[in-house]
């Protein structure tokens, strides 16, 4: 008896799953039956969205790359600091006052290698973009840079030409 109720478990269960999977698989067989009635539609999702437009920052101003470059200089990267001042100065700095700046980082960076020559010639540029152009006390006082520029001044004043004397009558 508990070999036919076994087997007749075993048939039992057979059909019934043959029957779900049946009902898994059934297509339906009328267009009707596959169209759903807007009643039971579901809510159409919203399309999707644009991807993000992607936003390219304007090139810096030469005011910007000047201000980068001194910031790299103070974070002792001497090589971005030149960079990013070479770059301002490209870009052309309008600012008599901003020229003369940029210049001075750049003598600061070679006085300190030793470079006695492009360093005398970066003070002269920076003393032609502003004839008023002076170290803060502190610079002026630095062992290398501070004399290097007292003796660019003083052959730009001996090579000053002298005012003639007026004309006599």
């Amino acid at each position: 008896m508990t070999k036919m109720r076994t087997a007749r478990t075993t048939t039992t269960l057979t059909v019934l799953l043959a029957l779900a999977c049946a009902a898994c698989t059934t297509q339906p067989t009328s267009e009707s039956a596959t169209a759903p009635t807007p009643a039971t539609a579901a809510p159409s999702a919203p399309p999707p969205a644009p991807p993000p437009a992607v936003v390219v920052p304007p090139p810096p101003t030469a005011e910007q790359e000047l201000d980068r470059g001194v910031k790299s200089y103070e974070d002792g990267d001497y090589k971005a600091a030149t960079q990013a001042i070479q770059s301002a100065l490209e870009l052309g700095l309008a600012a008599p006052a901003d020229r003369a700046r940029a210049h001075k980082y750049l003598a600061f960076m070679v006085c300190v290698t030793g470079r006695e020559k492009p360093c005398r010639d970066e003070f002269r540029m920076a003393l032609e973009a502003d004839p008023d152009f002076a170290l803060a006390p502190a610079e002026a006082g630095h062992p290398v840079w501070g004399r290097v520029l007292r003796g660019v001044k003083a052959d730009l004043a001996k090579a000053k030409p002298k005012p003639k004397p007026p004309a006599k009558k």
